[in-house]
């Protein structure tokens, strides 16, 4: 895998040929410039637009030619899933629509994402932690209702914040702890012995 996020990537974020729509996402600094380069719209452009619209427009190849009607959405930076500027592209879902138009962004500078990278772009830009980004997988991955809910706990940063308070109840028994033990010698209580034996 790469490990350098400063270009910009591109990928199908559904199954191609799987129903009538299918979702293309783009994510990187030229995001918009690239979806401006292919992209005829009615009026205004993608970088124009202002963040969380849809644009109508038409996606043309090299020669001019309409290779899809499509809705574009557009999330400028830091308010995206990736924290960067951000566009999906929305066409119908025939495998040749969808490789013609991966292979059109690519031509104008996207590179085809590697596995789960939108996700590792989302932490690496501080859009969700660990334990966030491991539950976009669960989630994507969920059967039932049960683990539906549980990824979505946990998406929403149910186990961080119980981590974050076990983890300042532990600094703070450990500071306690410490100073106990410096003054040990002396004959001074800093420390409640209930709320130690509490922690």
């Amino acid at each position: 895998m790469r490990m350098h996020f400063d270009d910009t990537v591109v990928a199908p974020a559904t199954v191609p040929g799987t129903g009538a729509i299918s979702l293309i996402r783009l994510s990187g600094p030229d995001s918009l410039k690239i979806v401006d380069s292919c992209v005829l719209f009615p009026s205004g452009t993608a970088a124009q637009a202002k963040a969380y619209t849809l644009k109508f427009g038409r996606i043309v190849s090299e020669r001019g030619e309409v290779i899809d009607e499509v809705l574009v959405s557009v999330f400028h930076a830091p308010h995206s899933y990736t924290g960067e500027e951000s566009a999906e592209i929305s066409c119908h879902a025939s495998t040749y629509i969808v490789s013609e138009i991966l292979r059109r962004l690519c031509a104008l500078g996207a590179r085809t994402a590697d596995p789960a990278e939108f996700t590792l772009r989302a932490f690496l830009n501080g859009k969700m932690d660990l334990a966030q980004a491991e539950a976009v997988a669960d989630l994507i991955a969920s059967r039932s209702e049960s683990s539906h809910r549980l990824a979505m706990h946990q998406l929403r940063g149910g186990y961080s914040r119980e981590l974050s308070t076990l983890r300042s109840q532990l600094v703070e028994l450990a500071s306690l702890l410490e100073l106990e033990l410096d003054f040990s010698e002396e004959d001074v209580e800093f420390a409640d012995r209930e709320k130690l034996r509490e922690l």
